[in-house]
């Protein structure tokens, strides 16, 4: 068997392509798929929620990319939501979640590991709009003033706010360590169907799979939102500047991100476009658009370029579905939808996960009650 081992995670094991070893008897054995942020956090929710109440506990995830080949990892990863949430409170909530726990970490000694800082910035329109849903989230959210704006020229109206940064290339290996240190099992194997974990006796998935999940079950709403990006070195930019263009729609236009190494120059969304390349074509709108925007970025040296498929759907799938297997009833948990804020609403999502988990447990009375979200 070829080992794989994480290329930026030393700590974390060769992962084996299959289970290794038949599971303790009587285990309740637990299967996520996916080992985005989406995955690995439910993983780790899961765990750190239920390990002491149900001794059992097993769990193993299952992937074809880990970090840092996912699309986590190349996301710039600033906590920032859509401007409307269309009016789902649910969503608002989970990113809040997020949000809350993040900057409860934020003077922790793990912080640095997890690639966790605070960071400000702009966020700029050509015309007015209404705060967002998310104004009360972030800290020390308000309107620009006049004198502001005239450093954005071609923009009349804005905002300025602190939000957090938490850099997938960092969190994703902080995350499988914490995994890896509490026993969960990682299988480099590209999963076919959920009859295939069932029949190995797995008694709870969690699809996580973002945008593979259209494979495992079909979901025509379920449609990749390409991304593109270009990261440069340009240690002078301190604050994040996103431009909004309402008639092109989210990611549309420019945006600079700046992180702990590298800044990060997007402003690509193609909503139904499945091609991984880098194109020539987005390179030079990013690098046009973001120089016109802050014009010192043409002294910046490119280092890197990106490119990916946000899994983006009208709202997040989170919930359970029963399958029936033959006489068994197999137990999926859905979680994938994010589209480009998985990073943004991931621990919301993850700890709606684990309460659903902990239906499923009570329901087979393998727990007296299930607990509260334990933060």
């Amino acid at each position: 068997m070829f080992p794989l081992m994480f290329p930026a995670c030393p700590a974390a094991p060769a992962l084996p392509l299959e289970p290794s070893s038949p599971p303790g008897a009587g285990a309740m054995r637990v299967a996520i798929i996916g080992a985005g942020v989406i995955g690995l956090s439910s993983a780790l929710c899961i765990h750190e929620q239920f390990h002491s109440l149900v001794p059992s506990l097993e769990l193993e995830v299952y992937a074809d990319h880990f970090t840092p080949h996912t699309t986590s990892d190349g996301a710039a990863g600033l906590w920032q939501p859509y401007l409307s949430d269309h009016g789902n409170l649910q969503e608002t909530l989970w990113n809040k979640e997020t949000f809350d726990y993040l900057l409860r970490h934020l003077h922790s000694p793990a912080a640095k590991e997890m690639g966790l800082f605070l960071i400000s910035g702009y966020n700029l329109f050509t015309e007015p709009v209404e705060d967002p849903s998310w104004k009360n989230i972030v800290l020390g959210f308000r309107n620009l003033t006049p004198k502001e704006l005239e450093l954005f020229p071609g923009y009349s109206h804005g905002w300025f706010n602190t939000a957090l940064m938490l850099e997938g290339r960092s969190y994703l290996p902080w995350l499988t360590n914490r995994l890896t240190q509490r026993g969960v099992k990682f299988f480099h194997k590209k999963v076919e169907s959920f009859q295939e974990l069932f029949s190995q006796g797995v008694d709870v998935v969690l699809n996580c799979s973002g945008m593979r999940a259209g494979d495992l079950q079909p979901d025509p709403e379920l449609q990749p939102g390409r991304g593109q990006i270009i990261k440069v070195l340009a240690p002078w930019v301190k604050h994040f500047i996103i431009t909004h263009n309402l008639k092109s729609g989210i990611y549309n236009s420019p945006y600079i991100i700046p992180g702990s190494e590298f800044t990060v120059l997007g402003g690509i969304y193609q909503h139904g476009n499945w091609s991984e390349e880098n194109s020539a074509k987005d390179h030079k709108s990013i690098w046009d658009s973001c120089c016109r925007l802050l014009p010192t970025l043409q002294k910046a040296k490119i280092v890197e370029e990106w490119s990916g498929l946000r899994p983006a759907r009208p709202t997040i799938r989170l919930e359970r579905e029963s399958i029936r297997l033959g006489n068994l009833q197999a137990e999926v948990i859905h979680n994938y939808g994010h589209g480009g804020f998985g990073i943004t609403i991931h621990w919301g999502c993850a700890m709606a996960a684990a309460r659903l988990f902990g239906s499923i447990l009570q329901e087979r009375k393998q727990l007296a009650s299930p607990p509260g979200p334990r933060l």
